[in-house]
């Protein structure tokens, strides 16, 4: 099985060999790049096109804010795992936002940093629960985009009920199951759902139909 390339984007140098080390004590990843600042991370993401990324937000040159949204738009495949200090609200929706797929604090363990990545290159979300808690308050308030477009007038049937399944926070394979689909079939329902809403990532596609008022949190349970 081929290994998760990963590149690096940390400024300070001790962090980053500290998270290098411990990822490279794991056989099925590679430790690709180290990226120093924002624009370094860009550009070697767009040489070497990593499976993940893993992206601080204070970094020179260019935030991981505008890191994360570069590298989406220049390599949608690279999935964006956001390692920070920070889990203040002007970080966390404009990543999401951005195309992260997941959003973690540096006070996780390491065996949660391992998951963490391998979920999200299985193309599901991770949420720290302290952002996780701030997700949910965002989609209690009233909607900011009122419309009365249906999520039938993009989505297939079939794309709704999956939409709605990984909003619950079932992982692909648990769809699947509920569905009698493959793991690769509910991929690539979810990838022709994120083109469709014009979204990098699984949490990005959630936020963006509750704001829509395509689900409500009492019908997720």
């Amino acid at each position: 099985m081929p290994k998760i390339t990963i590149l690096l984007a940390e400024d300070h140098v001790v962090v980053r060999e500290s998270i290098r080390q411990l990822l490279e004590r794991e056989a099925g990843f590679e430790v690709i790049g180290e990226a120093s600042d924002g624009e370094e991370a860009v550009d070697m993401a767009r040489r070497l096109k990593p499976d993940v990324v893993i992206m601080d937000i204070s970094m020179p040159n260019l935030s991981g804010i505008e890191a994360t949204r570069q590298i989406k738009a220049l390599h949608p495949p690279t999935v964006i795992l956001i390692l920070t200090a920070y889990d203040y609200e002007q970080y966390i929706f404009p990543l999401l936002e951005a195309g992260a797929a997941g959003y973690l604090l540096k006070d996780v363990g390491s065996r949660e940093l391992i998951e963490a990545i391998q979920t999200v290159h299985r193309g599901e979300a991770v949420l720290h629960p302290a952002v996780a808690r701030k997700v949910m308050e965002r989609l209690r308030q009233p909607k900011t985009e009122p419309t009365g477009e249906r999520a039938s007038d993009l989505l297939t049937k079939r794309e709704t009920i999956i939409l709605k399944m990984a909003a619950k926070g079932l992982s692909n394979t648990e769809i699947g199951q509920e569905l009698h689909l493959s793991v690769r079939t509910i991929e690539s329902h979810l990838g022709s759902i994120f083109n469709k809403l014009g979204v990098g990532s699984r949490t990005e596609a959630v936020i963006k139909a509750m704001k829509k008022g395509w689900f409500t949190l009492e019908e997720l349970g």
